[in-house]
C-alpha cells in the first residue's frame, strides 16, 4: 500500500538477484518512508541464494521473496523505475521517472562466488543510499 512517500520500482531481468537486493536494502534503509517494489522482465523461479545469503549478513532477509513479473501498472505507479545492469529493458511511460544503475559485475574480473555476491550487494548499496538521499530531499523543505 502505497504512502505519501515516492514509490520506487527495482527491474532486472530475473528479479531474483540485484532487483531483489536494491528493493531489499531500500526498504530497510527508509523505514516505510519510500514504497519500494520489484520485478523482473523475465523472472526467475526463486531468489538467487548467494543475494539473500550477502543480504542476511547485514540483518536483512529477502529469502521470503518471490520473482515478479513487471506489470505496465507497476511502472505507472511507479515514481521512479530504476533499472539495474545494461539487460533489462523497460518501456517508458509519461510522468515515471527512469534510471538505469551499471552495477558492479566482479564476475568480468574472475571473481565469482559469495565474494562476487558481496561486492555486487555493496555496490547497489551505494546507490541506494544516495537515492534514499535524494528522494528524501525531494520530499523535504530543506
Amino acid at each position: 500500500m502505497a504512502g505519501d512517500g515516492p514509490s520506487v520500482l527495482f527491474v532486472c531481468v530475473k528479479n531474483g538477484g540485484k532487483s531483489q537486493m536494491a528493493a531489499g536494502l531500500m526498504t530497510y534503509l527508509a523505514q516505510g518512508s519510500i514504497d519500494v517494489h520489484s520485478a523482473g522482465t523475465k523472472p526467475a523461479n526463486k531468489i538467487n541464494q548467494l543475494s539473500a545469503e550477502s543480504l542476511a549478513e547485514i540483518g536483512i532477509d529477502i529469502s521470503h521473496e518471490t520473482p515478479k513479473a513487471i506489470t505496465y501498472e507497476a511502472v505507472r505507479n511507479a515514481d521512479l523505475v530504476v533499472t539495474l545492469g545494461s539487460e533489462a529493458h523497460v518501456d517508458e511511460i509519461e510522468g515515471t521517472r527512469f534510471d538505469n544503475w551499471e552495477i558492479d559485475e566482479p564476475s568480468e574480473r574472475g571473481i565469482e562466488g559469495m565474494e562476487r555476491m558481496r561486492l555486487v550487494r555493496d555496490d547497489i548499496a551505494r546507490h541506494v543510499e544516495q537515492l534514499k538521499k535524494e528522494l528524501e530531499g525531494s520530499t523535504s523543505t530543506g
